[in-house]
């Protein structure tokens, strides 16, 4: 048994695991904190020439002030579609269009919608976790494969086992401090 299959364990599994991470932080990203940012819009799809499209791809984004992002349809024929489909997102945004652009006031984040939006930030947060966890499992299954095949020895399989477990505390940790790095946005603590 070469190493390179030990290896091979371990830079798939991390790369499953910053994987699961890289998503969390997407979709950290569209969870509103009370500064404007248009990641927020992500999920957005206009009805736009016979086909749902992401609001991105049909209009320009900016933030001309802290609390308010503009959508500048590149087809000016499409900002009552583009206001639309801001208005029926579900992200309690009240769009205003002025004939040439829509406007999108964000609202003051109160105490109760944060707290929700805590909770929304825990449970994406444990949704990780619980993956990056399943990635641990299938990554010792392997290992103790690997060794009912006897393609490994027993010192190999434990040292593997301690690999894939530092991987996981690592990642666990990265989890931990993205967490309260989000819950100190929108609580304040």
């Amino acid at each position: 048994m070469d190493q390179n299959d030990l290896k091979g364990i371990f830079a798939e599994s991390g790369k499953r695991m910053k994987a699961g991470v890289d998503h969390l932080l997407h979709e950290f990203a569209g969870v509103r904190t009370g500064r404007a940012s248009v990641t927020i819009l992500d999920s957005v799809q206009v009805e736009a020439y016979g086909a749902k499209m992401p609001l991105n791809q049909v209009a320009s984004l900016s933030i001309p002030e802290p609390t308010t992002i503009v959508a500048q349809p590149f087809d000016p024929s499409q900002l009552g579609a583009v206001e639309k489909a801001i208005r029926a997102a579900g992200l309690g945004l009240n769009p205003a269009n002025d004939g040439k652009i829509v406007r999108i006031p964000l609202p003051p984040l109160t105490e109760d919608r944060r707290r929700e939006l805590s909770k929304h930030v825990h449970k994406l947060s444990e949704e990780c976790r619980n993956a990056v966890r399943q990635v641990r499992r299938d990554a010792n299954d392997r290992l103790k494969k690997l060794l009912k095949d006897h393609k490994i020895s027993e010192d190999d399989e434990k040292k593997g086992l301690d690999e894939v477990q530092k991987l996981t505390d690592a990642h666990i940790k990265g989890i931990d401090d993205l967490q309260k790095k989000k819950d100190q946005e929108l609580l304040g603590r």
